[in-house]
């Protein structure tokens, strides 16, 4: 048995150094499971929109000991070749409170892995002896000078989940030729070096540091310029309420808070502290909406706080809701909440006085968020930037327009993700939450609240009405053939001329690098051949995107309707929407055909 498992891993260290994972591959040779050991052991993870995300289990598609040594070894070697000074700068780890019983892996477990590679090569370390939220990492990479920074999360995924995510100099995720470069090397080095195992280096090297209490008091620090209201924080009578979804929120949001002068936020105290089992939700995403906020709303409710504050389980992302007079809850989109964000970043800015050219002024979305700060940035002037989906585009953007003198007030994508100013080259949670509480703050003091701040954003630039949701797909063969399908649809390389009754004016095709509305048929936006991205504008005005996930067993549809400004016309784009969606649903995606599982957002 040993000799097929060697010939099937190539490498018995693998097996020998973890029982678990080994266990998993010697029961599934029992069983005679071909298929799925050939699923494990014959594919290795590729870095998507935010790295490499899989299960946690044995194989080299899965998150585990060895994966994570192989990456990590892969990447001194690229390190090597494009920083002379790696052993002088070093690397940034840091994890989140991710575990897992049956495989023998934990987030802290696995980044003490990834610095003992290093470690063991004489490059000094910066790993966090504590879980820190995501954004953590790449602000320590830039605040150290390190020559990047590896990050242990799935973020938001199931709890089987875990990830590995890299960040470069810059202080952004890496994209290409980074990541091609990096799974090159581990491709050329697959055997574990011995002494990347020694877990205990990190105990007893000189080269190991502890960036913690530096990193979060510099943080902190940072953190004050985003507040323009401190003293109307300090007497505001709102109360807020945090969930930090079993995550590693809870302590970081109380301290912003403190930074800002408001009172503690309330936390939901099933939520407050780190369960690998987010026993308390199905699915630890607050992007679902008002499902798995129950806790924090029925809390809220209790406590008479209008506002409730959601970041996920690795703080880089947040969800808002509200309560109405009416009682209803409003659960605000990632949309939404972008356009009340982006709004009061601008005001802000302009309310500071600083002498500085609006048009060098810059904020930036993904090509499936909604276009509402294009509006406002053609009335108000400032400069709106498009990127691809994720923020490693995001950031590397920043990046390059921080060089060049810019300032960018603002970024985010329509999956909850906001980046406030330009400390941290990503999305960050913990600061969006204490911006958004600052900003209910001042609305109420004008006796607004955020969704009538929201109509009002809406009345004065247009309504931008959007609708994301997705599908379950677990078979990548059946995305391909969809995406396939739509490529050659009536003939070969023909893309669809109407969806229903609604003609199509364009198509923006990603991988394909091809968009009709360009002279020369050329996307402007890059070519990424990594993942499914088809865009259509019909002629009644609707632009709707299908894309595959990069990080989940998804195919998501992105739609919006935009109106005019000073024009109450919400009630039409909503119902043209719904039209539109159900027969680019029916005609293009065939959900009975392909075995899709709908999931409403």
């Amino acid at each position: 048995m040993n000799l097929e498992i060697h010939q099937m891993t190539g490498c018995t260290q693998t097996l020998s150094a973890n029982p678990k994972t080994r266990a998993q591959i010697e029961t599934l040779l029992q069983d005679g499971k071909n298929k799925e050991l050939r699923d494990r052991l014959c594919c290795r993870m590729s870095f998507g929109t935010a790295g490499l995300r899989s299960a946690m289990g044995a194989g080299f598609s899965k998150i585990n000991d060895l994966t994570v040594i192989q990456t990590t070894q892969g990447m001194y070697h690229y390190l090597l070749r494009c920083f002379p000074d790696v052993k002088q700068r070093g690397l940034v780890v840091g994890y989140d409170t991710r575990a897992q019983a049956s495989s023998n892996c934990s987030s802290e477990s696995l980044a003490k892995l990834a610095a003992t590679v290093l470690l063991s090569r004489d490059v000094p370390v910066y790993l966090f002896s504590k879980y820190v939220p995501t954004p953590f990492v790449p602000y320590a990479v830039q605040r150290l000078r390190a020559v990047a920074g590896i990050m242990i999360t799935a973020s938001h995924n199931r709890k089987e989940d875990n990830g590995y995510k890299v960040y470069w100099e810059n202080g952004a995720q890496i994209n290409s030729p980074h990541d091609k470069e990096i799974l090159s090397s581990v491709e050329r080095n697959p055997e574990p070096w011995s002494d990347s195992w020694r877990e205990n280096l990190v105990d007893h090297s000189p080269l190991m540091k502890d960036p913690l209490e530096d990193i979060t008091r510099s943080y902190m620090d940072d953190l004050r310029m985003l507040c323009f209201h401190r003293e109307l924080n300090q007497k505001t009578s709102l109360k807020f309420v945090h969930t930090s979804f079993h995550g590693v929120g809870h302590d970081y949001v109380q301290s912003a808070f403190k930074v800002f002068g408001f009172n503690p936020p309330i936390p939901v105290p099933e939520q407050k502290d780190p369960d690998h089992n987010f026993s308390t939700v199905k699915c630890p995403n607050p992007e679902e909406g008002e499902c798995v906020l129950e806790l924090s709303l029925r809390l809220a409710e209790k406590e008479g706080a209008r506002v409730v504050l959601a970041t996920d389980p690795d703080a880089d992302r947040l969800a808002v809701a509200e309560i109405q007079d009416t009682g209803r809850w409003k659960v605000f989109t990632g949309n939404e909440l972008a356009a009340l964000l982006g709004w009061w970043m601008f005001f802000c800015w302009k309310k500071s006085g600083v002498k500085c050219d609006v048009q060098d002024v810059y904020m930036l979305a993904t090509a499936v968020s909604s276009t509402i700060l294009r509006a406002i940035a053609s009335r108000e002037g400032f400069q709106l930037e498009e990127t691809l989906p994720g923020f490693k585009w995001i950031g590397n953007r920043v990046k390059i327009l921080l060089d060049k003198g810019k300032t960018v007030l603002f970024a985010f994508e329509e999956s909850i993700g906001y980046m406030c100013r330009t400390a941290v080259l990503d999305k960050d949670g913990v600061s969006a939450a204490v911006v958004v509480a600052e900003m209910a703050a001042y609305l109420d003091s004008t006796n607004m609240t955020l969704e009538q701040q929201l109509i009002h954003i809406y009345e004065t630039y247009g309504y931008h009405i959007s609708k994301t949701s997705y599908f379950l797909c677990y078979e990548p063969i059946t995305i391909k053939r969809i995406f396939e399908r739509l490529r050659n649809y009536n003939a070969p390389k023909q893309y669809p001329e109407s969806c229903g009754a609604y003609g199509v004016l364009y198509v923006r095709d990603i991988p394909m690098g091809y968009d009709s509305s360009q002279q020369n048929k050329r996307s402007l936006l890059p070519v990424s051949k990594n993942s499914q991205m088809i865009t259509f504008t019909f002629q009644n005005g609707c632009v709707a995107t299908l894309r595959a996930s990069g990080t989940e067993p998804k195919i998501k549809y992105y739609a919006e309707m935009c109106g005019r400004p000073g024009k109450s016309d919400r009630s039409f784009l909503e119902e043209e929407l719904k039209k539109v969606i159900q027969v680019l649903v029916e005609e293009f995606l065939e959900p009975s055909k392909n075995g899709l599982i709908w999931r409403a957002l």
